[in-house]
């Protein structure tokens, strides 16, 4: 199968090609800044080749996917700075990537008639309660500009495609970018206290793991809305900090606090992050393992 892959330089689309690669695919990748290498275990094992593809400009996705002709488009490309995306100067740009930028994709998947997936998140709902997002909730109420523009990208592809997934994934990491495991790990590194907030609840998604199950969907015919997340217990971002310096061993005192009381984002974060993903097993694909035993593998892999 060949296959697409946007934002191939963040985190997702990074380990995506890398297992497409791995499985015998033959995958094309794009994203913003220097020409991908595909990495494995801290070492560079393999390449896919690389098409350099402005997301926002319609008739550049057109030429660019009418040539290459992928039997399917994983779309892992976003504007992912959340606060950032509030400032004025950035919310026109933020709107245009996660919004019109999926619809650019989507004319062309229409054209060809090809799959695609499109990358979401739980940002599209109100973030309110404490009842998990089930994957076919349409009970959209975005609370910040990202989540509106990934709102405008989930109904576009919902509106325009039949063959289609839409994978909503929350509290990413992984090996080929910042994430909140890094900052805590470095920011641990030069202080004996910090202050985590314990009233926003979801559960990690490891992007290696993530990256598996979104091949095996790709694989498939079996469309429609999905959630994924590592299994587990949910959790706040207090609790993943303290798991965080457990596995670490680093003797850091995490302290709980409040959205309010915390205080320093421009963005509205929504309190409850929790996705329902029994839907994957009711579809056939394997959920992906439990969030401490992913992050026990990332600390490994970072150490080696």
């Amino acid at each position: 199968m060949k296959v697409f892959v946007t934002g191939a330089n963040g985190q997702l689309g990074h380990d995506v090609v890398n297992e497409l690669v791995a499985r015998g695919h033959e995958a094309i990748a794009s994203g913003s800044g220097e020409k991908y290498t595909g990495v494995q275990d801290g070492t560079a094992v393999c390449s896919a080749p690389y098409c350099s593809m402005d997301i926002c400009q319609r008739e550049n996705v057109r030429q660019v996917l009418l040539a290459v002709k992928p039997d399917a488009v994983i779309h892992c490309a976003a504007w992912t700075n959340v606060d950032g995306a509030e400032e004025p100067e950035n919310k026109p740009k933020a709107l245009a990537v996660n919004g019109e930028g999926t619809s650019n994709i989507v004319d062309a998947c229409n054209y060809l008639d090809c799959k695609m997936m499109y990358i979401s998140t739980d940002y599209v709902f109100n973030g309110q309660g404490t009842e998990p997002w089930q994957a076919d909730c349409q009970d959209y109420d975005p609370m910040n500009v990202y989540g509106f523009g990934k709102l405008m990208g989930e109904l576009v592809v919902k509106e325009c495609l039949k063959k289609f997934f839409v994978v909503r994934i929350s509290w990413v990491f992984g090996r080929n970018g910042g994430n909140f495991v890094d900052t805590m790990l470095r920011v641990g590194s030069n202080h004996s206290q910090l202050k985590v907030v314990n009233d926003q609840i979801g559960r990690p998604t490891y992007t290696l793991d993530l990256s598996r199950l979104l091949v095996d969907m790709i694989e498939s015919e079996k469309y429609g809305f999905y959630n994924a997340t590592n299994e587990g217990n949910n959790i706040s971002w207090y609790d993943f900090a303290k798991e965080i310096f457990r596995q670490g061993d680093m003797p850091v005192e995490v302290l709980p606090v409040t959205t309010e009381e915390y205080g320093i984002s421009k963005a509205q974060r929504p309190f409850n992050s929790r996705l329902d993903t029994s839907k994957l097993a009711e579809q056939g694909f394997r959920p992906l393992p439990d969030w401490q035993d992913a992050l026990k593998r990332y600390l490994l892999d970072k150490n080696r």
